[in-house]
């Protein structure tokens, strides 16, 4: 039993490890719109308020799994149908404000205005940004959580579907301390280089594209009579891997090219 718990312990951590990457990303990413002083301590507090959310809302979904399962919304028309939970609301709604964060960042990039000290970015306050965190790093929670209670959990003698809540809360606590620690290296690299700040905004509209997916595929979406399907993590990854391989053989190239 020692050793199950151990192996199972290990399968979820990693799977936080896993399924946090976008969540990670988003975190480095906002966290730069605060005062830079400010920085390390918005993404400690955002992270860490975010875990202890994360806490309760995984004994609130096993305590009420059934409930996050039903439709709250069903449409059926000619050209939109769906039954949307609220799971399937939440992950529509992360998709679309990340869309929307990642072109507006976007955007500003392709007006070429120098950012300062005085800039938008610096002067977005301290508890917008921590706000923000905690509330994308919710929205990123749903699939950790069911995925956490897919792996740990067993049938009683009576039939009763029992969750291990001690091995789930442990890897969420170290997942959360990881994520506190990467955080501050990725934000650095970031900072650093800033040429790739513009890739992981491209990455985290790709994660908002995958996230729409997801939504409408949980919610059984149709348009115009065909069926919305998720993008897989396999599909995610390969993305990724070649807008970083582009982004570095772009960036060698230009290298190049400026030493002719």
């Amino acid at each position: 039993m020692l050793l199950e718990n151990i192996v199972t312990l290990f399968m979820l951590i990693l799977l936080q490890a896993v399924l946090g990457f976008d969540n990670l990303l988003y975190i480095s990413l906002e966290s730069q719109r605060a005062p830079k002083e400010k920085q390390k301590y918005v993404r400690k507090l955002g992270i860490g308020l975010a875990v202890g959310l994360r806490i309760i809302m995984l004994f609130v979904v096993v305590k009420l799994v059934a409930f996050f399962q039903d439709p709250w919304i069903e449409v059926n028309t000619k050209f939109f149908s769906g039954a949307f939970t609220f799971e399937s609301l939440i992950t529509l709604f992360g998709g679309v404000f990340i869309i929307y964060t990642a072109i507006k960042e976007i955007w500003h990039m392709m007006e070429l205005e120098e950012h300062d000290e005085s800039s938008d970015k610096s002067k977005r306050s301290v508890g917008k940004v921590i706000f923000l965190i905690v509330m994308m790093n919710l929205v990123f929670s749903f699939d950790s959580i069911l995925s956490a209670m897919a792996l740990a959990n067993h049938t009683d003698a009576n039939g009763v579907v029992v969750y291990n809540m001690w091995l789930m809360t442990i890897a969420i606590l170290v997942s959360g301390a990881m994520m506190i620690w990467l955080a501050d290296k990725v934000s650095e690299f970031l900072q650093r280089n800033r040429m790739y700040e513009v890739l992981g905004l491209f990455i985290l509209l790709i994660v908002g594209v995958m996230l729409l997916t997801e939504g409408g595929h949980k919610a059984g979406m149709t348009l115009f009579e065909n069926h919305i399907t998720a993008m897989n993590k396999t599909t995610f990854y390969f993305v990724i891997f070649v807008l970083v391989l582009v982004d570095i053989v772009q960036s060698r190239y230009q290298k190049k090219l400026n030493k002719v």
